[in-house]
């Protein structure tokens, strides 16, 4: 592996990450999804009624693709959910946890279009176990009809640190899209200021932060992973979006002692937070309700 040589395709927004974790690997731009998030439609509805443009962007990233393997001698392709990064002539792989999309009336519909992409890949990876009792997804990573199905356990960046004592309180990773990232970093520097606990925020953003924060709060925008890994394993109350990546990230860590805030339309998200705190004693707030959150 180590002979290997590694190319990352980049959007405007993934770049900023992986100029940071790995400065040294060649990077080159991909096509964008663009999704465009809704505040009165959820995401299933809304990607459906995007479907016409997203298949578009799909088809020309067959092509962009195609041309990067001849350019790079590409051997082998990782995709991370993305249906167009897909080629007959190479090892194709797909990563995703949601064999079974959560997408309530249009659940079948979501389905089969996921399935039918899905089944163009060599090998779709499961970043979970297959072991129902031990999986972080529940029943978003369950394989039923599909074949091409190898489950590679959990997967996080941060390395583990060693616990001494906890610096925070609670600790605020605020991720997804805008503008609800923003409305939410927000609404909790406010819970902040009005609260005398040490509280770290990671901003998930370099944008600059135009909300006064007293000093008892600690703001951070992007921290690289030996950073992140040391605010999260010294806190001893998470709170988050219920994302897959942050929800593995924790389970890494080891840090059960959870706030989830799912994002307000992703059914994904809803069933993640339901799940986990009935696995693992997770505490649920709906967005809704952040009015009467308080950092105690």
């Amino acid at each position: 592996m180590e002979d290997n040589v590694v190319i990352l395709g980049v959007t405007k927004t993934t770049s900023l990450i992986f100029d940071e974790e790995f400065p040294q690997l060649k990077k080159v731009d991909v096509i964008p999804y663009d999704i465009r998030y809704s505040k009165s439609l959820t995401l299933a509805v809304k990607l459906l009624a995007d479907a016409p443009r997203i298949f578009k962007v799909i088809k020309r990233e067959r092509k962009q693709l195609a041309q990067i393997i001849k350019d790079y001698q590409i051997d082998v392709v990782i995709s991370d959910n993305r249906f167009g990064l897909f080629h007959k002539n190479t090892e194709c792989i797909y990563i995703t946890h949601q064999l079974n999309i959560q997408a309530g009336l249009f659940s079948f519909i979501a389905n089969k279009i996921h399935h039918y992409y899905m089944a163009q890949f060599n090998t779709v990876w499961v970043p979970d176990l297959e072991d129902r009792s031990k999986s972080l997804a529940g029943e978003l990573s369950r394989k039923n009809r599909a074949k091409n199905v190898e489950y590679i356990g959990y997967l996080s960046r941060l390395p583990i640190i060693e616990i001494k004592e906890n610096t925070y309180d609670y600790l605020c990773l605020l991720s997804g899209p805008e503008p609800l990232r923003t409305k939410l970093e927000r609404v909790l520097i406010k819970k902040a200021n009005e609260s005398d606990k040490q509280i770290c925020i990671v901003r998930g953003s370099r944008k600059e932060l135009k909300f006064f924060t007293n000093k008892n709060v600690t703001v951070v925008n992007t921290p690289v992973s030996d950073e992140l890994a040391k605010i999260i394993t010294h806190s001893t109350t998470i709170v988050c979006r219920s994302g897959y990546s942050t929800l593995m990230d924790l389970h890494h860590l080891q840090k059960k002692n959870c706030i989830l805030i799912p994002t307000p339309g992703q059914e994904e998200q809803e069933y993640l937070a339901g799940y986990w705190s009935q696995k693992f004693g997770s505490q649920v707030i709906r967005e809704k309700e952040l009015s009467s959150f308080s950092f105690i």
